[in-house]
């Protein structure tokens, strides 16, 4: 018998998962912003210049290949890149005028699966171009607030800031001289990262390159003017909404791309992978890419990741319809059209008796039965009960 891959999983039947879609596409048009579907299949070469090809998503988790014409090629491993290659070669990034979408579809990464993730995993995201203002960011952090929260989903909010051209790289030689002092120290991934990409040596899980790093400089105690300034805004604009928060000094993202504002929700009921989403400001990425320079904000939600935060709907839904003798099916089905133009409705196809129509509808939580017998179809009427 043929199974699914490891790592790959069947979603058949879960409210839940329609749930998540249905309430974070309608926040997010609510806010304004549209929808975009970017193909699975990219050339690897997008991933490698916007992801970086120092990091582990490159070097170790992609599904890359060849295809058939000799292209190389991934599954795509994140949803970003997508759509700022989408936004250059549809021209918005000439127009300089704020574009804004949301997004909801299946991600790849070939890594060791555990609860809440997968090698084939769903993500909702939402990126919004053209917006430099720190208004904006606070905008899409209150975006995703407004998802967990109409979900019920209780989180906590960790913020920072990653500077910019400015301070980033006087901060980056600070954070070098520390790490070469404690090089023989740290794990081997933390002492490759200090020439790849030394920022992310603050995000290490290893215990003792954490207790290391608790000295090491922190970019929020090393912004530029501008970015204190930003940030400081950010925090007053969270406060003025009620989104509660904390500075974490350690919040980087493993993406080159990212600058200043960085935030991470995170959940405490689902074990040691408590991300539930992250995202930030990436004002660098679609100049990356090969478009004209384009500030940029967005995060993406894990919908793996919080499936089991999300509670199912018991809520009765809905009609059904079924007859007692075959004669009445037309009959029903007739009606059923009519009724479908404002309801859910669901025919049974196969005569039943009532009892057996009964059960069916009550395991099918429908809300109401109308059963066609012999007699209600002379009348033209029907057996109604609520359920």
């Amino acid at each position: 018998m043929i199974k699914a891959l490891r790592g790959m999983k069947d979603i058949i039947e879960d409210k839940r998962f329609l749930k998540i879609f249905d309430t974070s596409r309608k926040i997010a048009e609510n806010y304004g912003f549209s929808y975009i579907e970017t193909p699975i299949l990219e050339e690897t070469a997008l991933f490698k210049r916007s992801v970086g090809e120092s990091s582990d998503i490159v070097n170790k988790e992609m599904y890359q290949f060849t295809d058939k014409g000799g292209n190389d090629v991934c599954l795509r491993p994140e949803g970003t890149a997508g759509v700022v290659r989408s936004f250059i070669e549809h021209k918005f990034d000439r127009l300089q005028t704020p574009k804004r979408f949301w997004y909801f579809g299946p991600m790849f990464r070939y890594e060791r699966p555990q609860k809440g993730r997968l090698r084939e995993f769903h993500q909702f995201g939402i990126e919004s171009f053209g917006e430099s203002s720190i208004y904006e960011d606070i905008n899409v952090i209150a975006m995703a607030a407004d998802i967990f929260n109409a979900l019920n989903i209780d989180y906590s909010l960790k913020i920072n800031s990653l500077g910019c051209s400015e301070c980033m790289p006087k901060y980056k030689e600070k954070l070098i001289n520390f790490l070469n002092e404690h090089k023989n120290e740290l794990c081997e991934d933390c002492q490759r990262r200090i020439i790849q990409n030394p920022i992310r040596t603050l995000d290490c899980k290893n215990e003792k390159c954490q207790i290391i790093l608790k000295d090491a400089p922190k970019i929020t105690d090393n912004l530029c003017e501008s970015c204190q300034k930003d940030f400081e805004t950010l925090k007053k604009g969270l406060d003025n909404l009620e989104i509660p928060y904390e500075v974490d000094k350690n919040l980087v993202r493993g993406l080159d791309y990212y600058t200043k504002t960085t935030f991470e929700f995170i959940s405490n009921k689902i074990g040691a992978q408590s991300a539930i989403a992250g995202g930030g400001r990436y004002d660098k990425l679609v100049e990356y890419l090969g478009g004209k320079p384009t500030p940029g904000v967005g995060f993406a939600i894990g919908v793996e990741r919080i499936l089991d935060l999300v509670e199912e709907e018991n809520e009765r839904k809905g009609i059904y319809l079924g007859a007692m003798i075959e004669e009445a099916i037309p009959y029903i089905q007739k009606k059923a059209k009519e009724l479908r133009e404002n309801d859910k409705v669901f025919v049974e196809v196969k005569p039943k008796s009532l009892k057996a129509h009964l059960k069916a509808a009550d395991k099918g939580n429908y809300k109401k039965a109308l059963i066609v017998g012999e007699e209600e179809l002379k009348n033209g009427n029907f057996f109604e009960k609520e359920l």
